[in-house]
């Protein structure tokens, strides 16, 4: 059986179509704000990976958001641009004109239909609440073919109002019909009798999507999903390493390897490029400033290592003993040692294209050759790790507003340190010097006085990039302002100042931060 969509004409039955939401629903995790330039290049990202439909963001929130969305729409080619709306029609209009210029275009609105929402958050009858369903979907039906409408909360609803709701958002014109576990609530057995029951009782299901959108905060989101695919789900919502809401969503980089590696368990087929999945986890942590635990499933560092002897002894033997999959097939490659002090410029960007970085400009890739030049000259050993730690500053965060220019410090034991730091503010470079307790407290002191602010400092840690005395050292911020939270990360063989990096980035980050407003009841 096929069904035939607007966007992607005849789905086979075996299809999944992904869905990311990691610009959308991912960016709503606490720190997790992203400017223009890394949402454009995290959507690059994505088209390359091979995702289906991107959700850009909600373009209601903020004339940031609505401009990512459109700048997104504009400039990425493939993939289907989604926009979020709630059901009211000024949310609908700025979806469809945020997502206008897209070469394909989705609306995705959405309503909460279960009893403890509807009379707690929307204090509506049912009955108000269909009507709205309709109606917003026939709307959002006058600027696009491509309609997505969501039940929120629908693992929570009563069954034969979810069936009522679906029903009346395909006869207004719904091509895809989502049913989130909007708190992480559901078990597997409730997706399969949620999509069984909606597929066998709702006329016309056999003309739409059925949508998965699971939350994690049961750790089950990755399994709800499969149960949902199942039971006759063909698109997954997901995002890069899980992040979103609380506890995350449902990890793509997880659903596709278990779509990948289990095909007598789950016999369905994507278009998602694994081979890119780990580059694309990377670049989401950099920009993020939020690295994944090192146990994660696919992504985590410890996700192929092996150190219990047995283990050893029987990957050596045979990798298939203890490895269900190849690190190489999610894009996991080894350390690479070929660049060096003599490396040139034309290397050193065919490097940065192999580590995923793309086209870099003239400008952006100076400053980035010359900070590794600097980084060979001081390490004995070159790392893939170290130039894509080194390169974040200059490619992936070059249109920061606060860039560090040069740092000098002064400590011991015998009096107060001392620190003369130069910051580049909107384009003009400034000086400060300052004193502390220690050279970070100085250093960040520094901070302060260039670029006064009353964000509080609520962690500080410092690792290592790679191993070795000579290694750089990768070191997280987390600013807290007004219950908003921002993680930023900086690398460098002087600690202090990566640490300096990464208050800077993560000082960036609030800016971003301080520029969006979350709409009342969003959610989904």
């Amino acid at each position: 059986m096929t069904i035939n969509h607007p966007n992607f004409g005849e789905i086979a039955s075996d299809r999944v179509i992904i869905f990311d939401t990691t610009l959308r629903d991912g960016e709503q995790s606490p720190g997790f704000s992203m400017n223009l330039a890394e949402k454009l290049r995290m959507a690059e990202a994505l088209a390359e990976l091979g995702v289906d439909v991107i959700e850009a963001g909600f373009p209601i929130a903020s004339p940031g958001d609505f401009e990512s969305v459109q700048s997104i729409a504009r400039s990425i080619k493939g993939p289907v641009i989604a926009g979020l709306a709630r059901t009211s029609r000024n949310d609908i209009l700025a979806a469809a004109e945020a997502v206008k210029d897209a070469e394909r275009r989705r609306i995705h609105t959405f309503l909460s239909t279960s009893p403890l929402h509807m009379k707690y958050k929307l204090r509506m009858e049912p009955e108000a609440v269909l009507q709205l369903a309709i109606d917003s979907v026939t709307l959002a039906r006058q600027y696009t073919d491509d309609v997505e409408w969501s039940a929120e909360d629908g693992s929570r609803t009563e069954p034969d109002f979810l069936c009522r709701c679906v029903e009346a958002a395909i006869r207004a014109g719904a091509t895809t019909i989502n049913i989130p576990d909007t708190v992480g609530y559901a078990l597997p057995a409730d997706m399969t009798r949620i999509f069984t029951m909606l597929r066998e009782r709702v006329p016309g299901a056999e003309r739409v999507i059925f949508s998965t959108h699971n939350h994690n905060d049961l750790g089950l989101a990755v399994a709800n999903t499969l149960a949902a695919v199942a039971a006759g789900a063909r698109q997954i919502e997901c995002t890069i390493n899980g992040i979103g809401e609380r506890a995350g969503n449902a990890a793509l980089e997880e659903v596709a390897m278990a779509i990948r590696t289990r095909p007598d368990a789950v016999p369905c087929r994507s278009n998602i490029v694994t081979e890119r999945i780990m580059m694309t986890s990377k670049l989401l942590s950099t920009i993020t400033g939020f690295d994944v635990q090192p146990n994660k499933a696919i992504v985590g560092r410890n996700a192929f290592a092996h150190e219990s002897g047995i283990h050893q002894d029987g990957v050596l033997k045979n990798a298939a003993t203890y490895e269900i999959m190849t690190p190489e097939s999610v894009g996991l490659t080894k350390n690479s040692l070929v660049m060096g002090k003599h490396s040139g410029r034309a290397a050193f960007r065919d490097k940065l294209r192999a580590l995923g970085y793309g086209e870099i400009g003239d400008n952006q890739l100076n400053d980035a050759f010359r900070r590794f030049k600097d980084l060979a000259d001081r390490k004995k050993v070159v790392y893939d790790e170290d130039i894509s730690a080194l390169v974040d500053d200059e490619v992936v965060r070059g249109n920061d507003r606060i860039r560090f220019v040069s740092l000098d410090v002064h400590s011991g034991s015998r009096g107060p340190a001392r620190a003369t730091l130069e910051l580049e503010i909107d384009g003009a470079v400034s000086q400060a010097d300052a004193t502390g307790d220690g050279p970070v407290d100085a250093t960040f002191n520094a901070v302060q006085t260039l670029f006064p602010h009353t964000a509080k400092l609520v962690l500080f840690s410092i690792g290592a990039v790679t191993e070795g005395t000579d290694a750089q050292a990768r070191t997280t911020v987390r600013l807290e302002e007004g219950g908003k939270m921002v993680d930023g990360q900086g690398a460098d063989t002087d600690t202090i100042v990566a640490a300096t990096r990464a208050y800077i980035h993560a000082l960036n980050k609030l800016l971003v931060k301080r520029a969006r407003t979350e709409p009342e009841a969003l959610s989904a």
